[in-house]
């Protein structure tokens, strides 16, 4: 196995109702026809990952100007994004240049987690994404059909873009991209099988660990294809139990912390 570091990159936090972390919640009944529920924080975070081939960045986070019109207002006001900076402040607040990343892997392509691939316009930085999800975004983004995640503006750019198919791909020793549709089309899970472990970044399989660890989806809003997500759910628990591997979900607020101490 390759000797691999992880560095989280903490990127601000959403705000969201909690009734978007699982379906469900809040739903009226006779006793109780108008439940409430607090907004949530959830961390936004992206992961260097150090491999003898390559500094690899695991996602680009939001757009910094999220808050100041190039979310829409709507999207904005259910999904506020605290913390905003550019991706190049929060790289060096954890140690790393711009310029030290070589390639970057897209779990997918939602407006949190795509919006800093601008920094990687006009280079030659590899950046990895699912087949299945570069076409629905582009569907999405330039059509209105899909869905409203996707924004032109975080992708639509001059970038080198390296496209992945099937339901596995190894672009490097021991990372493997193993695709996981339910939350979107295209969704990859980054397995990362290091000396002393195995990790797997999940990305929006689940928002955060009860949806995947206690099988509980999501609100509907937030799932592409539930059945999908349902069998995506065994691929990954097949995945964690042939490698006792440590799962990490998108947004679970214990994230970050947990990835310091691997």
């Amino acid at each position: 196995m390759a000797d691999i570091s992880l560095t989280p990159v903490r990127r601000g936090r959403l705000v969201v109702d909690g009734g978007y972390l699982f379906e469900d919640v809040g739903l009226g009944t006779a006793s109780d026809p108008s439940p409430t529920h607090d907004r949530v924080e959830c961390p936004v975070y992206n992961v260097v990952v150090e491999h003898p081939e390559a500094t690899i960045l695991w996602d680009t986070g939001s757009h910094p100007d999220a808050a100041d019109g190039h979310w829409p207002a709507a999207m904005y006001d259910a999904f506020t994004h605290e913390g905003l900076r550019p991706l190049r402040e929060d790289l060096d607040a954890a140690g790393f240049d711009l310029a030290d990343v070589d390639a970057v892997v897209q779990s997918h392509l939602h407006l949190d987690h795509a919006g800093g691939l601008d920094a990687f316009a006009g280079t030659d930085v590899p950046v990895y994404v699912h087949r299945a999800e570069f076409s629905f975004a582009y569907l999405s983004a330039k059509t209105g059909a899909g869905d409203a995640a996707y924004l032109a503006p975080d992708f639509d750019h001059d970038l080198d873009w390296r496209l992945v198919s099937g339901e596995r791909a190894t672009p490097f020793r021991d990372v493997d991209l193993v695709h996981l549709p339910g939350h979107s089309p295209g969704l990859v899970a980054t397995v990362i099988h290091r000396e002393a472990d195995t990790v797997i970044l999940a990305g929006d399989v689940g928002f955060v660990d009860e949806n995947v660890d206690d099988r509980r989806p999501m609100d509907g809003s937030l799932l592409w294809n539930k059945a999908a997500w349902f069998d995506s759910l065994d691929r990954l628990a097949d995945l964690r139990r042939r490698h006792d591997a440590t799962v990490l979900t998108g947004h679970d607020p214990d994230a970050p912390d947990r990835l310091d101490e691997l």
